[in-house]
């Protein structure tokens, strides 16, 4: 897929009764690193080989997107974080640093709740906890205002039309045009994500991320669960400038983790933060992680 040399490899892992594609590189403790919507595993091309000089890094497709199978079923938070929990074991490993941004941060935000043994530290890059998502979604008009495609994804068919027969422009507009720094996003990106939500059956999986996160059968049952406490130490890196996000996402956001917790704001900086400041958020990162 890339016209350029790279150290990592690209292996399946079977998982939660769903086959991954991931990319992989380097030895040691593990670190896992999951996307956002829309995304696959390229997001995080500045980052695999940095921390490859210190770990093992694995980035996969989620369940759904890319070359990963695409179940029709399976797309609540629950099995997702079950997906990486066994994407965790199939690799060998018992424990591992996770890190998400976007929807791969709200994964990684429930599986710090279910599985506390699994995770060593966790890093959330522009992804609000799942239960301050919803406050900020129904009680902030402003948040609501940005989000209002979400509840238009919640019509069967319909979005996975529009979205197919408007790919080229809804990707150049999600990535290059809402990103604060342009240069983030060359045309070669934006095809490459063009191409890998081309594949059968990768936009109706993304569409099924926001139709079970938001149906109320969902919430009836965990409302109460997502309020228990992440015990893993937890870094959450925010771009200010986040035009999906809004600001108040994080706020109180501290009280969701009883361990060491630490919050920074990046200035200049859009819901991209991995690919807007890739040397900052490395830094960040290793600061973090490398620890003893």
């Amino acid at each position: 897929m890339l016209a350029i040399k790279t150290g990592w490899q690209h292996q399946f892992v079977e998982t939660n009764q769903v086959r991954l594609h991931c990319v992989t590189q380097g030895d040691g403790e593990l670190v896992v690193l999951l996307h956002g919507f829309l995304e696959f595993w390229y997001s995080w091309r500045r980052q695999i080989p940095a921390l490859a000089r210190h770990f093992k890094v694995v980035a996969p497709d989620l369940r759904g997107y890319n070359d990963s199978e695409k179940p029709s079923n399976g797309y609540d938070l629950d099995t997702l974080s079950q997906d990486i929990q066994g994407l965790i074991k199939g690799l060998g490993y018992s424990q591992a640093h996770v890190v998400g941004h976007d929807w791969g941060g709200t994964i990684a935000w429930r599986l710090a709740q279910r599985c506390p043994q699994t995770l060593r530290r966790l890093v959330i890059l522009n992804a609000p906890h799942p239960h301050r998502f919803r406050q900020e979604f129904f009680s902030n008009l402003d948040q609501l205002r940005w989000s209002i495609y979400l509840l238009a994804l919640q019509i069967p068919g319909l979005p996975e039309w529009l979205i197919q027969n408007n790919l080229r422009d809804l990707v150049t507009n999600r990535f290059q045009r809402q990103a604060i720094r342009k240069g983030a996003f060359t045309t070669q990106d934006t095809e490459l994500y063009q191409a890998a939500l081309r594949k059968p059956g990768a936009i109706a999986a993304a569409m099924n991320y926001y139709r079970q996160f938001l149906s109320g059968q969902f919430w009836g049952r965990h409302s109460n669960r997502l309020l228990k406490p992440v015990t893993a130490p937890t870094l959450v890196l925010w771009g200010e400038e986040d035009t999906l996000l809004g600001q108040g996402m994080v706020e109180g956001i501290e009280k969701f983790v009883s361990a060491p917790f630490e919050l920074k704001r990046v200035s200049q900086c859009g819901h991209w933060i991995q690919q807007e400041v890739p040397q900052t958020v490395n830094r960040e990162l290793l600061h973090f992680l490398c620890v003893d």
